[in-house]
């Protein structure tokens, strides 16, 4: 049995950059400490747009230029990239290839917990931890609250709630 930490899209465009929020510089010492005490496998997301996104359905939605993959604001933090072993490329809200990575490891060594950190509460962590826990029903699938942030504190609170509602733990 193995658990598995995921860390959604800890980016510099959304702690510091293009679409930073105060609430997300705030969380990122609650992410280091989670994920250097984490005992299991780490997978990071990285959002990852290309120099067209803003003729892409999500950039005419969100006309917010960020993770233009090569640039700086595409990377992870620096204090958080030493850990950042696995990293799965994802171009929208949800990772199929997520997924599918997930499902391999199964095969290998059944999974009884997925954890969930990052940004933002309720665009990608959100879509990642739905999908998650329709493929893996016997897996413990939660959320750690506090190394979570939204676009806003109340979109954040509302994405929990959600989450919460489809029995995704929330701590």
């Amino acid at each position: 049995m193995q658990n598995i930490l995921i860390v959604v899209d800890m980016q510099n465009d959304f702690i510091n950059g293009a679409l930073g929020t105060k609430e997300a510089i705030e969380i990122l010492p609650n992410v280091e400490k989670i994920v250097k005490d984490f005992d299991g496998k780490i997978i990071f997301t990285k959002d990852t747009h290309q120099n067209d996104y803003l003729s892409t359905q999500e950039g005419k939605n969100l006309p917010v230029e960020h993770c233009i993959k090569g640039t700086q604001g595409w990377e992870i933090v620096d204090s958080l990239l030493p850990y950042a072993t696995k990293i799965i490329e994802k171009p929208t809200f949800g990772s199929i290839n997520l997924l599918d990575y997930l499902k391999e490891e199964n095969a290998k060594n059944k999974i009884s917990k997925i954890t969930l950190v990052g940004v933002c509460t309720d665009i990608c962590v959100i879509s990642n931890a739905m999908l998650i826990k329709s493929a893996f029903l016997d897996a413990e699938i939660e959320v750690i609250s506090s190394a979570c942030a939204g676009v806003t504190p109340e979109s954040h609170e509302n994405a929990l709630s959600a989450m919460q509602m489809c029995q995704i733990t929330i701590k």
